[in-house]
């Protein structure tokens, strides 16, 4: 019998005008892949961390006001990302192939949208999540690890906390 993993829990930034939660609300089966993460440390976290199951805070970045609009859950852990192969896609490396992959994806589906928008200024001021890698100065990471005392806490915050509760998976 295999062995309890706790599920872990991540935040994702995408541009709302590139790709918003309303979008992955309205994509087929609200589940998209998460492609086009061209920095090596995400990338890592999405090749070698992410899994089934994991905890996902929809993040909107580039945005005024920035902030998180709701929650997602991986369905699918990372697999090389395909974007990568076409050259006509923005996101083409030519060093990377089907044969030698670079870059990884995985695929999230949409969980509940937040009952209030949780703008960055705001959370500034949330002492439970003081020290939450969003929060710190020149962060810019578009994939981060959450705490699960940080999801708790935000979970609660955009007022879905009695049905997405931390757990095993």
């Amino acid at each position: 019998m295999p062995a309890t993993t706790l599920r872990r829990y991540w935040l994702l930034k995408s541009e709302p005008d590139c790709f918003s939660y309303d979008d992955l609300l309205a994509a087929p089966h609200q589940t998209t892949s998460w492609s086009g993460v061209r920095n090596f440390q995400a990338r890592n976290f999405m090749r070698d961390d992410m899994k089934k199951g994991d905890g996902v805070l929809f993040y909107h970045s580039s945005a005024e006001p920035a902030g998180i609009a709701g929650t997602a859950e991986i369905v699918r852990s990372g697999y090389p990302d395909s974007t990568a192969w076409d050259p006509k896609n923005e996101h083409y490396d030519s060093k990377s192939s089907d044969s030698n992959p670079i870059w990884y994806m995985v695929d999230i589906r949409a969980g509940e949208r937040f009952r209030d928008f949780l703008d960055l200024p705001g959370l500034r001021h949330v002492r439970a999540i003081e020290n939450m890698e969003l929060l710190r100065r020149g962060s810019r990471l578009s994939v981060q690890p959450v705490r699960a005392e940080e999801w708790a806490a935000i979970l609660k915050l955009g007022g879905v906390a009695a049905r997405s509760r931390p757990g095993r998976r």
